[in-house]
């Protein structure tokens, strides 16, 4: 996604914003998850905000989509067909709407109320085709407070004084001529100076010595709001003081991230002994009956978010009878999409009618695979395809869903696909939290899985199936073939549209203008440094005589180098290339 400095806030903006967010609590994910103790020390606070901000980029991709500008295209280009591209209150609503029906868990319900709030001032004049500084200073000022009027009992010390801070500095801002980054950078800096004071406002975070997890999930979504308006992002300067590294998380001796206890405080936990459940639904309901839920739920139990609005509702609350939480939405309206979680077990469970469970299978695995043809290949070797068409990559959620659709007690897999990397880990907790064993294994491609899938054995022990795929993956080189959309800079010069790309472990080695001249020139390159096996994956629109002349140059210039060529179908790439 371009990352082309913008002095407003219109609807590319956003676009451009929750891809960037996504990408930072990706990388952030594991870290914000180790040093989640509050309100309950369940380790998912970090993949429960990349959840909660992937439904929310995903909203707005396909809102971008349907007005076929789904590209690159930015404000200035004045290449290729015209496009219209949506308003900035289609693409926020898209966001916010996103965040709510895809919110996860306590800290991921208040972010989706954090952008709704954003939401209801950049929309309030729907006319408007992008906000100035001081539009944005008061979107964030109603985020936070909306996200604190959400909350049944705000703790200060949390995620909520967080976001206060961010308005805070955002409205110190207020010169005339200061433009949507300064007010960004503002907001990004008084929030992290708030993370860094955590620990000193919530007693638990500063038992474990940490700051706290939601806040440092809006600390790295308020860093790729600035990174949106300046093109780069907020240089990260370390802070001194006790417990912290970048003032975001304690450290141990080694310099490594240290493991929070596993207590929880006042709102109940293992060592307090409060609530068993996390309950989460949407729930279909006017505000009359929502007022009203609210103060039931708040009865049943704590940390209590009920976040929505315009008879669309997101339900969290932590309870020990969890079945009184669902009863209390059925009366106020129509619950749907209800989780409940049982934390001492960290095994999930969805409210319906009791029936005897199908016996898991032992092992599974399950792979992204491009084109049709690969997924027959996977799904005859006994995996769990998912499909990822071109320009459409699956989101975590079709990742959870085939690991349910395997049903087996251990899952290893395949995303094929080094862009997939964060979706995938995502995926694989949220599938451990309901108890499964999960091993990803970071294939780039899906000739790596090919390889990988060759060696599973699922009657020997799942580490030692594990190492033997990821070690077959490994040593397994990937190449493509494709097509250039555009102009561009590459490492091995400029190509135009149209040029033939070979592209060598993700790197661009060859530019050509015919299939198989290009294809033989990587393939070259990549057997100079020895190969026992080729695996050709051809497209949908490449013809078979390519194929029989690449694997003729392999028989004739290669000895004891065996070919395997398979039909991909439509699969993105004119042709895949593994050498093992």
């Amino acid at each position: 996604m371009p990352q082309v400095p913008q002095t407003f806030l219109d609807a590319l903006a956003v676009r451009t914003w929750c891809g960037l967010a996504l990408e930072a609590l990706g990388r952030a994910r594991e870290e914000i998850d180790a040093i989640n103790v509050y309100p309950v020390a369940d380790g998912d606070t970090g993949t429960n905000l990349y959840l909660t901000v992937e439904s929310a980029a995903a909203a707005v991709e396909a809102v971008f989509a349907g007005h076929g500008a789904a590209g690159d295209r930015v404000p200035g280009d004045a290449t290729g067909p015209d496009v219209t591209v949506p308003t900035l209150a289609e693409a926020v609503r898209a966001m916010a709407h996103g965040a709510l029906i895809g919110a996860r868990g306590n800290s991921g319900t208040i972010l989706a109320q954090l952008l709704r709030g954003m939401a209801q001032v950049l929309t309030a004049d729907g006319e408007n085709a992008h906000i100035d500084g001081q539009g944005l200073r008061t979107a964030l000022r109603r985020a936070a407070d909306s996200a604190r009027e959400a909350v049944a009992h705000p703790v200060e010390g949390t995620v909520l004084s967080v976001a206060s801070a961010a308005a805070d500095a955002a409205e110190a801002v207020n010169g005339a001529e200061d433009g949507c980054g300064a007010v960004a950078r503002a907001a990004y800096e008084g929030a992290r100076a708030a993370l860094a004071a955590t620990p000193g406002q919530l007693a638990v975070l500063e038992r474990a010595g940490v700051v706290d997890a939601g806040g440092r999930g809006l600390v790295a979504v308020l860093a790729a709001l600035v990174q949106t308006f300046t093109g780069e992002a907020p240089r990260q300067v370390a802070r001194s003081g006790p417990g912290t590294v970048d003032g975001h998380a304690r450290v141990g001796a080694a310099g490594a991230v240290a493991e929070p206890r596993q207590e929880r405080c006042e709102d109940g936990g293992p060592e307090g002994g409060g609530p068993a459940y996390e309950v989460i639904y949407l729930l279909e309901a006017d505000d009359t009956a929502v007022a009203r839920l609210r103060e039931r739920l708040d009865a049943l139990g704590d940390s209590l978010v009920v976040v929505g609005g315009d008879g669309l509702w997101n339900v969290h609350v932590h309870v020990d009878d969890a079945g009184a939480a669902v009863e209390a939405g059925v009366e106020a309206g129509r619950p749907h999409r209800i989780r409940i979680t049982h934390f001492a077990a960290g095994d999930a469970h969805v409210a319906g009618a009791a029936r005897v469970p199908r016996e898991r299978a032992a092992r599974a695995v399950v792979a992204v695979v491009p084109g049709e043809g690969l997924a027959a290949l996977y799904t005859e070797a006994g995996a769990t395809a998912v499909p990822a068409r071109p320009g459409e990559p699956p989101a975590s959620g079709e990742l959870v869903e085939a690991v349910r659709r395997a049903h087996a007690r251990e899952v290893v897999l395949l995303p094929n696909d080094a862009e997939l990397r964060h979706t995938a880990a995502a995926a694989a907790e949220q599938a451990r939290a309901e108890g499964v064993r999960v091993a990803l294994i970071p294939t780039r491609s899906a000739v790596q899985g090919i390889a990988a899938l060759a060696v599973h054995e699922p009657d020997r022990r799942f580490d030692e199936d594990v190492v033997a795929m990821t070690s077959a993956a490994g040593a397994t080189r990937h190449a493509e073939v494709v097509v250039a959309e555009r102009e561009s800079w590459t490492s091995v010069g400029i190509c135009q549209a149209g040029d033939v790309l070979g592209l060598i472990d993700g790197d661009v080695a060859v530019i050509g203008s015919d299939v198989t001249a290009t294809a033989t020139t990587v393939l070259d390159r990549m057997l100079a440094a020895g190969g026992e096996m080729v695996t050709l994956v051809l497209g949908d629109e490449v013809p078979e005589s390519v194929g029989d002349r690449l694997e003729a140059r392999v028989r004739q210039s290669y000895l004891a180098v065996d070919t395997v060529v398979y039909r991909g179908g439509r699969q993105g790439a004119l042709l895949l290339i593994g050498v093992e």
